[in-house]
């Protein structure tokens, strides 16, 4: 009995330490860094209590993004201020963190994770500095500075190929941001922003393209497959 209730505690123990970290998360973002966030839909548990939360908590039950999505508020609710965010994460503590791309708000490009490690080794070959890098099992996502659509389609339309695989987060868009956890396993940080900085540094998405769509069209499905 003893063991059952020190494990009840332990248990209690992190989910309080998850729940601290996701609000302390969210406020660095928000109230340091200038970038509009939101919860996202999160994961509905499976049963019983103690049962691991399974399939997203949004009404689709064929949703192919579980968790790693807008629900209740919508993305044009994201925001910065500070009061708006504590409430949030106070009713719904394990929340994710939905990062609202665009504006002036950082943007991203993300490509399968096998692809997304041979485009930071290709960059950091040719000395390029590159911004936060935020992972998943499945994509990498690197963090560029905010642009527009038209700049993104004078830049892609001037390529030979674009891979499907990839996909570009700018106005109208959003990004997962650690330490969330989603249907497909943890948000982390591949690369972190600098401890203590001001808003973390962003290469232009010019910069940082051309190595990401070579990885993802060398990668072993030819760059093709779109993973979630």
């Amino acid at each position: 009995m003893r063991e059952i209730l020190g494990r009840r505690r332990r248990l209690r123990f992190r989910r309080r330490d998850r729940a601290a970290a996701q609000l302390d998360a969210a406020l660095v973002c928000a109230t340091e860094w200038d970038w509009p966030v939101l919860p996202g839909a999160g994961l509905k548990a499976a049963g019983g209590r103690g049962d691991r939360p399974r399939g997203c908590a949004c009404p689709d039950p064929d949703c192919v993004v579980p968790g790693a999505h807008p629900f209740d508020p919508g993305l044009l609710a994201a925001s910065t201020d500070e009061r708006m965010v504590r409430w949030w994460w106070g009713n719904r503590p394990d929340a994710p963190i939905v990062l609202a791309t665009g504006g002036r708000a950082p943007c991203a490009v993300s490509l399968p994770a096998v692809a997304g490690a041979r485009a930071l080794a290709a960059l950091d070959r040719t000395g390029l500095r590159t911004g936060p890098v935020v992972a998943t099992p499945t994509r990498w996502s690197i963090l560029v500075a905010p642009y527009t659509l038209e700049q993104l389609g004078e830049l892609l339309y001037v390529k030979d190929c674009v891979p499907s695989s990839l996909r570009f987060h700018g106005e109208g868009g959003y990004l997962m941001l650690p330490p969330s956890g989603t249907g497909t396993g943890q948000v982390r940080w591949e690369r972190a922003p600098l401890a203590g900085s001001a808003a973390p540094w962003l290469p232009d998405v010019e910069a940082v393209v051309d190595a990401l769509v070579e990885a993802s069209t060398s990668a072993p499905d030819g760059g093709s497959r779109l993973r979630y």
